[in-house]
């Protein structure tokens, strides 16, 4: 039998053809990448609710007609789709997800946290100020890149920058494939300028440090200030945490909107595909080296070190490269390693509660 799903996804017609309203899920972002992993039956038993938020004590989760806390169980982030267990709720299934961004942990802890699921685009938001840090927003690129998420560079406060142009001509130097978008956050330009990406349907993110401008972003594209916001200081346009935890928010129009925290600390992991496309040209360059363990550093036959003598590589964007490269390696085999333990005793642990059984 063949599936109907029509009724869950965004309508696509026509520019000159009168549009059909988004069903109750396609407004909470629903795709069908998401409806072809169920059937209408289990839709029916099992609806499907996206999470919100993520609190200590669970999660807060919305779907057709429902939002509801779901006490901690489902391994979720916000952005992910729950088939909901009427009867144990923490049991309830996440469906497989259509991108993730997520980062290690921060501080000493060994571990992944989740930042966000099923992002179509991030906004990784920088000000034209001292605020502006080339190596950060690679990262972030990166992120999204390794999430096969559409990265846009948004510029802020350029109202308030005497040569703004130079901001932009730096983002726009970072990758021909992130476009660049300056604004004014407490104009009408947001709405306009980011309209192409926040279309109906879609689930969009702001990333980047505190101050930025993130929340405003999202209280512009909703059209009102339901979300609190702080000026940055003067003396050295550092922002202040006014946004303590990730939420998304469901505009009229259709676009859900991920407002993000500061993130002091973003350290890569699992990342190496998302890498060697933010540096392209260097990961290609790379292929040409004379040996294939090449560290691009003093090796004779280094592609990359001779086109940096060239003029042709800019010597500080290699060591950027380098410095991420490494620390991915290291976090990604760190935390592989740690999987390795944690499994090593979990199966320790069932035998000797199999013998004492026995």
């Amino acid at each position: 039998m063949t599936r109907d799903y029509s009724q869950f996804l965004p309508t696509d017609t026509d520019p000159d053809r009168r549009v059909a309203p988004l069903s109750p899920l396609a407004q909470l972002g629903w795709q069908q990448f998401f409806a072809q992993q169920v059937s209408v039956e289990q839709i029916e038993e099992t609806p499907p609710l996206r999470v919100t938020e993520v609190h200590r004590n669970g999660l807060q989760a919305r779907g057709d007609g429902i939002d509801m806390h779901i006490p901690h169980g489902p391994d979720a982030t916000v952005g992910d789709w729950l088939l909901l267990n009427r009867e144990l709720p923490s049991a309830s299934e996440v469906l497989d997800r259509k991108s993730l961004i997520k980062r290690r942990a921060p501080g000493k802890t060994l571990g992944v946290q989740l930042i966000a699921a099923n992002l179509d685009t991030t906004f990784i938001v920088s000000s034209c100020n001292d605020d502006f840090n080339v190596a950060r927003i690679e990262r972030f690129i990166a992120l999204a890149f390794e999430a096969d998420v559409t990265p846009v560079i948004i510029l802020t406060k350029v109202d308030k920058c005497d040569a703004p142009e130079t901001y932009i001509a730096q983002a726009e130097a970072i990758s021909p494939f992130v476009p660049v978008v300056a604004l004014n956050a407490k104009s009408a330009e947001p709405q306009m300028k980011l309209a192409d990406w926040c279309k109906p349907g879609q689930t969009v993110a702001f990333l980047g440090s505190s101050g930025v401008g993130k929340s405003t972003l999202t209280n512009a594209l909703a059209g009102d200030d339901a979300i609190a916001t702080q000026e940055v200081r003067e003396d050295d346009a550092r922002g202040r945490h006014t946004t303590t935890r990730r939420q998304l928010y469901f505009l009229a129009s259709g676009c859900a909107v991920l407002d993000t925290p500061g993130m002091r600390e973003l350290q890569l992991t699992d990342a190496a595909s998302g890498l060697a496309e933010m540096f392209s040209d260097l990961d290609e360059l790379g292929a040409q080296c004379k040996f294939n363990d090449c560290k691009h550093t003093v090796e004779p036959g280094c592609a990359i070190l001779a086109a940096v003598e060239r003029g042709e590589v800019d010597a500080t964007r290699l060591a950027r490269w380098q410095k991420l490269v490494a620390e991915d390696l290291h976090n990604s085999a760190t935390l592989a390693e740690r999987r390795s333990k944690d499994k090593a005793f979990g199966k320790m642990v069932r035998n000797a509660q199999k013998k004492k059984k026995n």
